[in-house]
């Protein structure tokens, strides 16, 4: 079959790999109709993601049709129209019993690399490292689902692909973010990246009632997008100080709630941008924290910030002591994406949103490596490329 695999920093290619089997009889294999490439696969396409191997199928937003299934699964049958979660998942851990999916203590065969990193290992992701799993992802003409009675939701409506795909990332990553933002109706929350986590974050913030939301990027793209669909102010780092003009916003308080949708490659201004791209480039640290800085300085007090930006290591200059003082509320994390799955398929089928407002690029899966160097680059306006088998 074809499928978009991973040949190292800034290579991508289509390429014929073993159609996949299923392996436990929990499994089911599905055949895409249609995925997509994710911001944070462009983690993995800078290189910034350890235990990636020459030849790994990439992808985590995938949905299609059910071809076969293990003789263990009982809610899925051949023919099933399903969206496939990026988080893999048991069901069966304290973790998944108490809707903590995406920390799923089973789902990651290669538990003990990532416990070597980070302590624990969380769940298994689809196309994402070694280190979480080694799964194949689904940028490929087939998937095997592991674990298939807890993950895909079937989808039984009329609306398109392109109204579906989202609800295996995105729109629940918004979601939760805005979530953990804790957003009481009179609150002010600042966005920082309009890229498509962004973008969901901005329209959940306003389901979840915030007065006012506030966009912060520097494509103008990007922030006509969150003024048309997610009616935010919008603010151009490029041009005004972030700081500042948030102060003159929120009448010196500050936002009341802070999203991080940026994540490890955060571009910024100044020093200590210039200071964070040497120190990356001499491995001193992992991951560009200037979204977070500027968000603790921004945040006003007894505030929240949360993070669903993907972050992978160390970090310099972290301004804890401010974050301390100021009394912040951190919230983070991958999504446990099969807690949202069904109410946020309800708003799309109620016709409160309709998540095909962010795609700008569609093409066949053969394009992927091109559109990769087209999202990487922000070229042509692309914001959310979805590709078909």
């Amino acid at each position: 079959m074809r499928a978009l695999t991973w040949h190292g920093k800034q290579d991508v290619r289509i390429e014929d790999v073993p159609r996949p089997e299923i392996v436990n009889p929990t499994d089911a294999i599905i055949e895409v109709t249609a995925t997509a490439i994710c911001g944070s696969d462009l983690h993995l396409y800078h290189g910034r993601v350890p235990s990636m191997r020459e030849g790994d199928v990439l992808g985590h937003e995938p949905m299609g049709e059910v071809i076969e299934v293990g003789e263990e699964v009982e809610t899925l049958e051949v023919g099933d129209r399903v969206v496939v979660p990026f988080t893999i998942s048991c069901g069966e851990c304290w973790f998944c019993e108490n809707d903590l999916y995406s920390l799923c203590d089973n789902s990651n065969p290669n538990a003990e690399i990532a416990r070597e990193v980070m302590g624990h290992s969380p769940a298994g992701l689809f196309g994402y490292s070694h280190m979480l799993g080694g799964y194949a992802g689904g940028q490929a003409e087939y998937l095997r689902v592991p674990y298939a009675d807890v993950g895909p939701i079937e989808v039984e409506s009329d609306l398109s692909d392109e109204q579906l795909l989202f609800l295996s990332d995105i729109f629940p990553t918004g979601y939760m973010a805005a979530e953990n933002a804790d957003i009481d109706p009179a609150d002010t929350v600042a966005v920082w990246g309009c890229g498509p986590v962004g973008q969901f974050a901005i329209q959940s913030a306003q389901l979840l009632g915030a007065d006012r939301v506030i966009a912060i990027d520097r494509f103008p793209e990007r922030l006509a997008m969150a003024r048309e669909h997610g009616d935010a102010v919008t603010i151009d780092y490029s041009e005004e100080d972030v700081y500042h003009r948030l102060m003159e916003l929120t009448g010196n308080r500050g936002p009341d709630s802070c999203i991080d949708a940026v994540g490890t490659d955060a571009h910024g201004t100044g020093l200590l941008d210039a200071s964070d791209r040497v120190k990356r480039s001499v491995k001193l640290e992992d991951d560009r924290p200037y979204v977070l800085r500027e968000a603790i300085r921004c945040c006003r007090k007894g505030g929240t910030l949360s993070v669903p930006g993907v972050y992978v290591g160390r970090m310099d200059n972290f301004p804890f002591g401010p974050l301390m003082n100021k009394g912040l509320t951190v919230k983070t994390g991958q999504t446990h994406v099969q807690r949202y799955l069904e109410p946020l398929l309800e708003t799309i089928e109620d016709g409160e949103i309709d998540p095909s407002f962010v795609v700008t690029h569609e093409a066949d899966l053969g394009k992927g490596p091109e559109l990769y160097e087209t999202f990487n680059d922000k070229a042509d306006d692309c914001i959310k490329v979805v590709l078909t088998p």
